[in-house]
């Protein structure tokens, strides 16, 4: 269930133009970015 949410926090994060795996590797070493797809989720419900 946790994957799903995560894969969908990342699917509904629009900023950055790349597949999802860019995006979890990205947030993977981004902190400042890993808050913007975790705060996305929050804001578009």
């Amino acid at each position: 269930m946790m994957n799903k949410i995560a894969l969908n926090l990342l699917k509904n994060e629009k900023s950055v133009k790349v597949g999802i795996k860019n995006k979890r590797l990205k947030a993977g070493w981004d902190n400042d970015y890993m808050m913007k797809v975790l705060t996305v989720g929050f804001t578009s419900v």
